[in-house]
């Protein structure tokens, strides 16, 4: 019953997500705007946590500042929607104006010693529009690691849009073994590093201003492969333009400490969502679980 429910709520949205799509981006825009309306004033989805995320990441930030940013981030949230819906339909052309890279050189130079990357980036900007920006404007085979949707129909659809472009997806669970199977063509494998681990496979250190579980796999795996660690930051220009910063954090990770390692990139992170800290997902619950010693 359930999986018929599933398939039932996919096949009835299908058809407008792809309506939505075909819109050009005056009119996308409008319509972002609209269920910003809705969003923050009638239905207030989440408020809560983001207000209390807000508040403890900004506890030196007036309230009046931490509205402001509130207010920003639900119309920055809306856009991303709707930005990543029209991912079922947007052209290379429109992909590579929309999202360009600021300094390619250093995957070009990595490239060029045929060395593996691991590159970190947070839910920050259009990360989405990042991974495709990367498949397109690289030598190297870009492989993303994901976690399955529980609605494997919406699961499907979000596999093919992250793939359009040439995008490889790895399933979370096949991290290792997949990576342990590269072969010597060069690739680079995304990792989104703000997401909640459970406490056993978790580095804690201080993040916007709270103790905070931080994933250690990324570490574990950039000292046990040797791969390089590249730290990309994706800002928004303006309205539906974005642009990749990308720095080198270490060309040789296995002489590193693994906490040195995670240190490294979360303090990058969160040197951009104090940059641009309405484009980060504070809707995510990302201190739920208490840091314990």
């Amino acid at each position: 019953m359930e999986r018929f429910l599933q398939a039932i709520t996919f096949y009835l949205l299908l058809p407008w997500l792809y309506l939505i799509a075909l819109l050009p981006f005056s009119l996308l825009y409008g319509l972002s705007w609209l269920t910003f309306v809705l969003v923050y004033y009638v239905v207030r989805y989440r408020r809560a946590v983001v207000w209390e995320n807000l508040c403890n990441a900004f506890p030196e930030k007036k309230a009046i500042e931490r509205q402001r940013i509130c207010k920003a981030f639900y119309r920055y949230l809306c856009d991303l929607v709707f930005e990543h819906i029209k991912m079922l339909t947007i052209t290379k052309k429109q992909a590579l104006r929309r999202c360009q890279f600021h300094n390619i050189e250093v995957f070009q130079q990595l490239y060029a010693q045929k060395r593996h990357v691991i590159a970190v980036m947070g839910h920050l900007g259009n990360w989405e529009w990042a991974g495709n920006s990367m498949a397109l404007q690289t030598d190297y085979e870009l492989c993303a690691i994901y976690k399955p949707l529980s609605n494997p129909y919406f699961d499907r659809l979000v596999y093919r849009l992250r793939a359009r472009f040439g995008r490889r997806l790895i399933q979370q669970s096949d991290t290792l073994r997949a990576m342990l199977g590269y072969d010597v063509a060069p690739k680079v494998t995304a990792f989104l590093a703000d997401q909640t681990p459970p406490r056993e496979h978790a580095y804690v250190t201080t993040f916007l201003n709270q103790s905070t579980y931080v994933f250690k796999g990324i570490a574990k795996l950039a000292k046990k492969l040797n791969h390089a660690v590249v730290y990309a930051s994706v800002r928004s220009i303006r309205r539906g333009y974005y642009k990749i910063y990308l720095e080198l954090l270490f060309e040789n990770p296995s002489s590193m400490q693994e906490n040195e390692i995670s240190e490294a990139h979360t303090r990058k992170l969160e040197e951009d969502i104090c940059r641009q800290p309405a484009t980060w997902l504070w809707s995510h619950r990302r201190w739920k679980h208490s840091v314990i010693g």
